[in-house]
């Protein structure tokens, strides 16, 4: 099963808005990857977020395109500073969950399953992007594929 991780849409300044809300822009492209993956079959059972404003936004728009059966969950441990090894020893690899999150964390978590080191940087996140992370028969984790706003075509 795969699992995968969302950096939440782009956001307005602390200066603008405290809670940093989604932009326009970013609205419209977490739109714009939540209909392309639908449209592409991405099937996730679960969608959990940090329970910062802008991941529950995004969550809530690809929950919308996706149709997750368990729905959307606030989740601890999520959030940009978080510890990426307590967050992976209770990964549960059984079902396909999309986790919505931050800078940092996002990308030193696949940097952890994916290289064994959270410091490798073996992938860039986009905002409002995804990265599907999938466990093979030796038992490792290997990106199997990303979509990113600006490939995200007109489908």
């Amino acid at each position: 099963m795969a699992i995968f991780l969302v950096q939440h849409g782009k956001c307005l300044s602390k200066e603008v808005d405290p809670e940093r809300s989604l932009s326009e822009k970013g609205i419209a492209e977490v739109e714009k990857i939540a209909t392309f993956a639908g449209n592409h079959n991405v099937a996730v059972s679960l969608i959990a977020h940090s329970g910062k404003k802008r991941a529950a936004q995004t969550a809530e728009i690809l929950a919308a395109a996706l149709c997750p059966p368990k729905g959307v969950v606030s989740m601890d441990g999520l959030k940009p500073l978080d510890d990426v090894q307590v967050f992976a020893a209770k990964l549960d690899n059984s079902r396909n969950i999309m986790f919505v999150g931050h800078l940092p964390f996002m990308e030193k978590l696949t940097s952890l399953l994916v290289a064994g080191k959270d410091d490798i940087g073996v992938c860039k996140f986009q905002n409002g992007g995804i990265v599907c992370l999938d466990f093979n028969t030796e038992q490792t984790w290997f990106i199997r594929w990303a979509l990113m706003p600006d490939l995200a075509v007109d489908s």
